[in-house]
C-alpha cells in the first residue's frame, strides 16, 4: 500500500505511546489519521497537531467503537488501515499466598475479565468493524482494500510470573492473526501482528530510574529500552510491503523474558 493523502488510518490507543507514535509516522507521509484513546487532553492536542481527528472511544464498548467510526469517517473518510494499540496491564498470580498470615487467595477473575475484555476483545471489536467498512472500498492499484495491524507482547510467548491475565489476552491476539488474515484474504485485506519487548512507553516512565535501567541491561542488544518510533516503522514496513500477511513478529532486542 502507497500512503499518501487518499489513505485514511484508525489507530486505537492512538493518544500516547506506540499509537501515537504510529500516527505521527503515518501522517508524515500524508495519511490521514483518527485517534480512538480515552485520554481527551491528549487525543485531541495530538489530532490537532497532525491534522486529524480524535474520538473518545472505549475498545470494551461497541457502541463507543460504533460511534468512533462514524465521527471518523465522516472527517476523514473510510479508513484503509487499522492498528490497534489500546491495551493494559496487570499482575496477579493464579492462586497467592499471603506470606504473613498464609492466607491463600484466589485470582479476581474481574480483573482477568478485564484485561481480555480489553486487549484480546476489544481488538477483535475493532478488527471486525473496520474491515466490515473496508469491504465497501475498492481494491488499490497495488490489490489492497486495507492493511490490519494488531499490537500483542513478547508476553505473549514468555509470560512472567503474574501476568496469566495479559499473557492471555496477548496469545489471544497472537493465535487469532492466521486465522482473521485468512478470514480476509478474499477481500484482499491483510492482517499483522507486532510483538513488543520492553519499550518505553508512558506506562513504563513512571518506573524509578533504577527499575527502567536493570530493564534495559536486560536486553541482549541493543541495551536499552525500545523506542515507539521503532514500533512505527514496523508497522509502516508492514503496511507498504504487499506481501506482509497473516505474521507476528517480535520487536524485542533479541530478549526472553525470564520467569519473574
Amino acid at each position: 500500500m502507497k500512503l499518501d493523502n487518499t489513505i485514511s488510518a484508525v489507530i486505537t490507543g492512538g493518544a500516547s505511546g506506540l499509537g501515537a507514535a504510529t500516527a505521527r509516522l503515518l501522517a508524515s507521509h500524508g495519511v490521514k489519521v483518527a485517534l480512538f484513546d480515552l485520554n481527551e487532553e491528549q487525543g485531541e492536542a495530538l489530532a490537532k497537531e497532525l491534522g486529524g481527528v480524535f474520538c473518545k472511544v472505549n475498545v470494551t464498548s461497541t457502541a463507543d467503537v460504533d460511534a468512533g467510526l462514524v465521527k471518523s469517517r465522516a472527517a476523514i473518510g473510510q479508513e484503509r488501515i487499522l492498528v490497534n494499540c489500546a491495551g493494559v496491564g496487570g499482575s496477579h498470580k493464579t492462586v497467592a499466598r499471603d506470606k504473613q498470615s498464609g492466607e491463600i487467595k484466589e485470582y479476581p477473575l474481574d480483573n482477568f475479565e478485564r484485561i481480555i475484555g480489553i486487549n484480546l476483545i476489544g481488538t477483535f471489536r475493532c478488527i471486525t468493524k473496520s474491515a466490515a467498512g473496508m469491504l465497501k472500498l475498492d481494491p488499490l492499484p497495488d490489490g489492497d482494500r486495507g492493511v490490519i495491524i494488531n499490537t500483542a507482547s513478547v508476553a505473549a510467548e514468555d509470560g512472567q510470573i503474574g501476568q496469566v491475565a495479559y499473557t492471555a489476552s496477548k496469545a489471544g491476539v497472537v493465535g487469532m492473526t492466521l486465522t482473521v488474515a485468512r478470514d480476509l484474504s478474499s477481500e484482499k485485506i491483510r492482517v499483522n501482528t507486532i510483538l513488543p519487548g520492553i519499550f518505553d512507553t508512558p506506562l513504563l516512565q513512571r518506573a524509578p530510574e533504577n527499575v527502567k535501567a536493570a530493564l534495559a541491561a536486560s536486553v541482549p542488544f541493543p541495551k536499552r529500552l525500545g523506542r515507539p518510533e521503532e514500533f512505527a516503522q514496523v508497522a509502516h514496513t508492514m503496511i507498504t510491503c504487499g506481501y506482509f500477511n497473516g505474521e507476528d513478529v517480535r520487536l524485542d532486542g533479541a530478549i526472553r523474558m525470564a520467569p519473574r
